[in-house]
């Protein structure tokens, strides 16, 4: 058998975050369309890459039906241009979808079935609203599997307030103010922007072209967030402010073995070190990534002190600090998302994992210290996805 392959992150892009919702910039937009617009702009970035040498397209979606159905990967690779000849499939593990659409191309590419893939997630939260159309199996409730809240993922974060009080709501508006006021300095100092492919979009006052997320509040106070409605329980603790918004958007990112990318002249961001999903209770889903780090550090053969970047997705402050808190790291800790995260930009389900990557890849080459970082998120159903990275950059140097 032939030894395992090493897989590359060789580049990743993402369409600006829209508003869900008939005020968004996305409404009259189609989802596969923004999943095509990212995968064009990829291609575009890569001109060495002859387009017959992707093995497979992976995109996600949380919500697969109308526009966001009928087998993304093929469908959308059809309409970027890529050849007939190129495969595609659609793939769904909720929040984690474009970061399981990453791991399972990955460990095609490792196996030596893949030279070079695609994988990415398109998540339109204004078409369709999570869990809209979904039938759950009555025995989940019939036979107490779940609690009949578990789906709503306001009251899980509620839980975790509960489960540890430690966490307070004053602990989280902070961390939500921090996430808009680092994302508003990231695209000051020019860092976001590089990587987002423009959207023509079209509304009542006619065309525009989208270049920048939409739902960024960089004046958020804490006095503001403290007077914000809790609107999953009365005097609850989970806000507006503190949580992510409903988002449209699509992240699309380019894999290849090491062979593969010296071959054809591509660039290589970042070198994959080791994966891991793990399983929890879904009522306190946000608790997901604690077990899924671990898992992933020790199939790694490192420690939470060998990670020097974290890109953690915000869905809720309150579950980004749970994490914090379990390995010991500083609510500020200048290491743990530098350009802010999803509380600010917004969280489309399915296409954040990549957006997580992206940022990543862009850190690494300003951080030529810094030797591992961490891409981790929670999942709906009680799961947690992480994946740990090496910087191609690294020179061994302390800063």
């Amino acid at each position: 058998m032939a030894e395992r392959a090493d897989v590359v992150f060789v580049d990743g892009v993402r369409t600006p975050f829209g508003r869900a919702g008939e005020k968004g910039m996305y409404w009259n937009t189609r989802a596969d369309d923004l999943i095509v617009k990212a995968m064009i702009g990829m291609l575009e970035r890569n001109p060495n890459l002859p387009k017959e040498r992707v093995d497979e397209v992976a995109v996600a979606a949380t919500t697969q039906e109308g526009d966001q159905g009928l087998t993304l990967g093929r469908t959308s690779a059809i309409l970027a241009g890529l050849p007939l000849s190129v495969p595609g499939y659609a793939i769904d593990r909720m929040c984690a979808g474009a970061m399981t659409a990453v791991t399972t191309v990955a460990g095609s590419i490792a196996f030596g079935a893949y030279d070079v893939a695609i994988a990415g997630g398109v998540e339109h939260m204004g078409r369709h609203p999570m869990g809209g159309n979904a039938d759950p199996n009555p025995r989940f409730l019939a036979e107490k599997l779940v609690s009949g809240d578990a789906l709503n993922m306001g009251i899980t974060a509620e839980r975790l307030h509960d489960r540890f009080p430690q966490l307070t709501k004053e602990r989280s508006d902070r961390f939500g103010m921090r996430s808009q006021q680092k994302v508003a300095a990231a695209y000051e100092a020019g860092h976001i922007q590089p990587d987002l492919v423009p959207v023509a979009v079209r509304s009542e006052q006619g065309w525009g072209l989208a270049t920048s997320d939409e739902g960024l509040r960089p004046e958020t106070t804490l006095e503001g967030l403290a007077g914000l409605r809790t609107p999953f329980r009365p005097h609850g603790r989970v806000t507006a402010g503190n949580a992510s918004p409903l988002t449209d958007g699509a992240t699309v990112s380019l894999l290849a073995s090491a062979d593969a990318a010296r071959e054809l002249g591509l660039t290589t961001k970042m070198r994959l070190v080791s994966f891991a999903f793990a399983g929890v209770q879904p009522e306190v889903m946000g608790i997901g990534p604690i077990p899924s780090t671990e898992k992933a550090l020790r199939k790694a053969g490192l420690t939470i002190d060998d990670i020097g970047l974290f890109e953690l997705n915000e869905a809720f402050a309150v579950q980004v600090l749970s994490l914090l808190d379990h390995f010991g790291i500083d609510d500020d800790d200048p290491r743990v998302n530098p350009w802010g995260g999803a509380i600010a930009v917004g969280h489309p389900l399915a296409s954040s994992g990549v957006r997580l990557m992206i940022q990543l890849a862009r850190q690494f080459e300003q951080h030529p210290e810094v030797r591992y970082g961490l891409t981790a998120m929670c999942v709906g159903l009680g799961q947690g996805g992480s994946v740990i990275w090496e910087n191609p950059h690294y020179d061994g140097k302390k800063k």
